[in-house]
This record gives C-alpha cells, structure tokens and sequence, in this order.
C-alpha cells in the first residue's frame, strides 16, 4: 500500500491536471464538504463549503482557455495520522505575463483530513507574492494592502496573474 505522503501526492497531482483540462468533478472529487479556500480574487472572506468552491471554477475555466497555464513545480507533503498539509508552487498565468515576469508563481497550501481512510482538502490557499509595490520604509511596516496579499486581478491579465479572474 502507498504511503500517505505518496497518497496525497497522487491526490493533489490529480487535482491539477483537472485543473488544467477543465474537468469541475476532478477538481471537486477529493474535497470536503465543509472545504473553505482563501483565493487570490474577492471575497475576502474566503469561500465556505463544497457548493460555493465549485461556483468559483467556472470563470477560471474560461480565463485558462485563453492560452493560461496551470503547472506544478514544487511539491512538498507532510502526514500525519489523520492530518495533512501541503505546499507548492505553480505557473499559474499567460505566455504574455511569464515573459514580464518569468519567476512569478502561484504560491497554493492545503490542509488535508483523513475521512473515512480517504485524504480529502479542508482548506485550500492561493496567493501571489506583492510584486508591483515601492519597499516599505520601513522593515516592520505592513504591505499597503494591508492584508499582506496582492490585490485581485482584473481578468485581463494584469501582474500578478489572477488564480482566479476577480469576480463581477
């Protein structure tokens, strides 16, 4: 039998590529009702629940089919018994936002659970590291955001990539 690192691996991996393809059941399949994901894009609040992350793929979707990647290059697991965490990092953008700026990546946490003997994703995080900001003057000072996160992209491709188009 495969380990639990090996097992959520595998999970997140498939997660992925139903991104990729556009698949909403593959992106859904491994994820608990009560998920709640913190997204690049509004509402601040995140989103809670099965139901309201499924309503946030769509417009991805759309965004993607525009010539947009979705790619993982790092991917580090930790298990425990019964609970999991995860970190990556993904090109998440257009051939037009890489080329101004090739080193940007999609930075994506999980926390996993086990239910039932199955791994499912708890909670879900996707951020952008702040790129289009004057250094603080001071060190300790907090971002001008004030929420330590890029703000949500317009769909058009603005810097950084949006993981998600900013909703209407």
């Amino acid at each position: 039998m495969r380990s639990d690192d090996e097992q959520i691996r595998t999970l997140i991996e498939r997660w992925a590529e139903a991104v990729h393809r556009g698949d909403l059941d593959g992106v859904l399949a491994d994820h608990a009702k009560d998920i709640v994901m913190f997204d690049v894009p509004p509402p601040y609040e995140g989103v809670r629940g099965l139901d309201a992350y499924r309503q946030t793929w769509p417009p991805f979707f759309q965004w993607q089919e525009q010539g947009a990647s979705f790619e993982i290059e790092s991917l580090d697991v930790t298990a425990g018994d019964d609970v999991a965490f995860a970190h990556a990092l993904l090109r998440c953008g257009t051939q037009e936002e890489f080329a101004d700026n090739p080193e940007n990546r999609l930075r994506l946490t999980l926390g996993l659970r086990k239910e039932n003997g199955r791994w499912v994703v708890a909670h879900e995080h996707h951020s952008f590291p702040i790129i289009d900001q004057a250094p603080a003057a001071d060190a300790d000072q907090a971002p001008a955001t004030g929420t330590g996160q890029a703000p949500a992209p317009a769909p058009t491709g603005t810097t950084p990539p949006p993981s998600r188009p900013a909703r209407p």
